[in-house]
């Protein structure tokens, strides 16, 4: 068992195509984890081993794998680039505690780019770049440092530089060792071969190279005191200065290779392990105390109660669920009994579990710090809490984006509907962002995700992995409704059932929220005038009544509701009247409160050829699309626009037609807005 102080727990995070998984399977064959080099392109991959992502060559889920280097135990979450996926990085997010974000030499700061590095910003993660691909035509290290200061304001903090670049790339100065560094391509980059810096790149180095001990100093009084005094600053306080403003979040570290060609990855690792936190040099995990009803720190120590957030689940044909944990405190063992402390029930640890990838390895124990999986949860989710019932404190759980596109799947045959069903169930207990449900006119089962790509992959889950042959519909927009005006409404309901009274009474507020701020309910009956569990019973019809919609059965949002007055009958007042009461007079104040529908607005970014600009702009406006900036880079224009969801359908082939296949998309969403056209369904 590793020391907490030589654990990394990181995410390799970029936008689709920067070369995620290229550099982790590098990683892997470099610390010794894999004997050979697996290829994307090959579609052997290590990280990337379901069917459907060697098939199309892309990152789905979020593997994880744990490797050693100079020591250390470094847990790596290689992370999908595509939008469509953004749960699986969201969540990978939540309990890392460092990251790698690699940016593409040519690409630059892409759109994708900018999702994951707010969400690092949202968890406050400390991060290491890494500017791949240099040796690729249109290859640009300086201007990458640029795009990073001004789209993502983050502040560089150079300590490599190319020699060369495009066909010229041969290796790196490190500015920190003023070394050379090549790579002998014999034994495919294992050798690294450093040499005195040539006298051509000297000056250049030393200038950034001051650049680099100036940034230091700004954070270390001892740095500028020898810089000052012109004496040699220690390679050993450089890198513990540059890790002090790593975790600060200064700055962020920047480095560079080329890791389809091998080069690069070793410093890589060197910087993961010297400048990225350990699980306790972070700031504490923070959870909410059930019992005293306060929020406390959670300190990185094995010897305190055990605590552990389950990040992810995936569902195993032989071994049943398998639950990724991070440890946040004490140790669990397996073959013990532990506590759901979201579900309030005990579960137990059959086996403890290693991966790699979608291998294992058994473990004994796991503690505070470390990343594993469990076999044996029967009822946790992704998000639950699990430790004990001596300590019941619940971690800050995961939020995830609503679902914006839908599609209707039936089964081929009747018998094959509870199949189908079982499937769905499964993948929406395994992903967030995925949901299901039946559709009370039709009889069909409608199926909602975050994107186009997100619902293909989902629906080849279901006939390859699940053997469930299925129809499926056209696309369709998952609209959201919500309220414009506040509005008071009094609900009197009354029904004998099984010759017993059942009345409530109650007064109801509802009021528009900002947008983004969810639902909300509240009472403001003065407490003791009615039972407690009347207010429970009053909350659960509203809580119930927000997912059916106003007028067209879409999940409301942004809606506030006030429970302000309620009338309490001792004989007649039941928990049955008070919850449909409530789900009865939340609709009829919604549809006095001017009722509005929702669309989805998608931020789409068109990377495109600069002479097919004027077409492609005016295919955008065609589609109701709001450009809002136009941006050159090196060989291509890259069009910022905001689209709603529903005009964006059949824009991949549209695009693809207008460019003969030159021009490349992004689109994730970006908000609701009110749809001011007529609805027709």
């Amino acid at each position: 068992m590793s020391d907490i102080k030589n654990i990394r727990n990181i995410g390799i995070m970029a936008h689709i195509d920067a070369g995620k998984t290229t550099t982790t399977e590098r990683i892997l064959y470099y610390t010794g984890k894999n004997y050979r080099i697996g290829e994307v392109d090959n579609g052997e991959a290590t990280m990337d081993w379901m069917v459907q992502e060697q098939e199309r060559g892309i990152t789905i889920t979020a593997a994880s794998t744990t490797c050693f280097w100079n020591d250390s135990q470094i847990n790596i979450i290689d992370t999908p680039g595509h939008v469509d996926f953004t749960a699986e990085v969201e969540r990978s997010i939540r309990i890392l505690d460092g990251a790698v974000v690699i940016f593409c030499a040519v690409g630059g700061v892409e759109p994708q780019s900018e999702t994951v590095w707010h969400q690092a910003d949202r968890y406050q993660v400390p991060r290491i770049a890494y500017v791949n691909k240099m040796d690729r035509i249109g290859a640009d290290f300086f201007r990458v440092l640029k795009e990073m200061n001004h789209k993502l304001k983050a502040i560089p903090l150079t300590l490599q530089l190319p020699i060369g670049s495009e066909s010229d790339f041969e290796g790196i100065i490190d500015l920190i060792t003023m070394q050379e560094l090549r790579w002998d391509q014999t034994d495919l980059g294992v050798t690294m071969i450093p040499a005195e810096i040539d006298s051509s790149r000297l000056s250049n180095s030393r200038t950034y190279r001051e650049k680099m001990i100036d940034q230091l100093a700004s954070i270390s009084d001892k740095i500028t005191e020898l810089f000052l005094d012109g004496k040699e600053i220690p390679e050993m306080l450089i890198k513990e200065v540059i890790r002090r403003g790593t975790l600060e979040r200064a700055f962020i570290p920047v480095l560079c290779g080329a890791s389809l060609k091998n080069m690069g990855v070793q410093p890589l690792l060197n910087a993961i392990v010297d400048f990225l936190p350990a699980p306790n040099e972070v700031p504490p995990a923070v959870g909410h105390h059930i019992k005293s009803n306060e929020n406390i720190a959670i300190s990185c120590r094995r010897d305190a109660p055990p605590l552990a957030l389950v990040f992810k689940i995936h569902s195993d044909r032989e071994a049943g669920n398998l639950s990724y944990i991070r440890v946040y405190s004490g140790s669990l063992k397996s073959g013990s009994a532990v506590y759901n402390l979201a579900k309030r029930k005990r579960e137990r640890i059959n086996r403890l579990l290693r991966m790699h990838s979608n291998q294992s390895s058994k473990l004994d124990s796991v503690s505070a710090g470390d990343i594993a999986v469990v076999i044996g949860f029967k009822l946790a989710q992704t998000g639950d809490t699990i430790g004990s019932d001596k300590f019941p404190v619940l971690l800050e759980p995961m939020h995830f984006p609503e679902p914006v596109i839908s599609i209707a799947i039936e089964p081929r045959t009747l018998s094959e509907r509870k199949k189908l069903q079982d499937a769905l169930r499964t993948i929406e207990k395994e992903d967030p962002t995925f949901t299901f449900k039946e559709n009370e006119d039709t009889g069909q089962l409608i199926i909602s995700g975050m994107g186009e790509l997100h619902l293909d992959v989902l629906v080849t889950r279901v006939t390859k992995d699940y053997k469930v042959y299925a129809k499926v519909g056209q696309p369709q927009v998952s609209y959201r409704e919500s309220i414009s005006e506040t509005v008071v409404h009094r609900e009197k309901y009354h029904k004998t059932i099984a010759g017993k009274e059942n009345t409530a009474d109650i007064t109801l507020k509802v009021e528009h929220l900002a947008q983004d701020e969810g639902n909300h309910f509240t009472s403001a009956v003065a407490p003791g005038t009615i039972p407690q569990e009347l207010i429970e019973a009053v909350k659960r019809g509203i809580e119930s009544a927000f997912t059916s919609g106003i007028n067209y059965g879409y999940p409301a949002i942004d809606i506030d509701v006030t429970l302000i007055d309620a009338v309490y009958q001792q004989n007649t007042s039941t928990p049955l009247a008070f919850e449909t009461a409530a789900a009865l007079g939340y609709d009829a104040a919604c549809r006095k409160a001017n009722p509005v529908l929702l669309q989805p607005i998608m931020i789409v970014d068109v990377m495109v050829p600069r002479e097919y600009l004027g077409e492609v702009i005016r295919n955008l406006s065609s589609r109701k699309g709001e450009v809002s900036s136009v941006e050159s880079k090196p060989g291509f224009e890259h069009i910022h626009t905001h689209v709603p969801l529903a005009n964006m359908f059949g824009y991949a082939t549209s695009l693809r037609s207008a460019t003969k296949g030159r021009a490349t998309f992004a689109m994730e969403f970006a908000h609701f807005a009110v749809k001011d056209d007529d609805f027709s369904g």
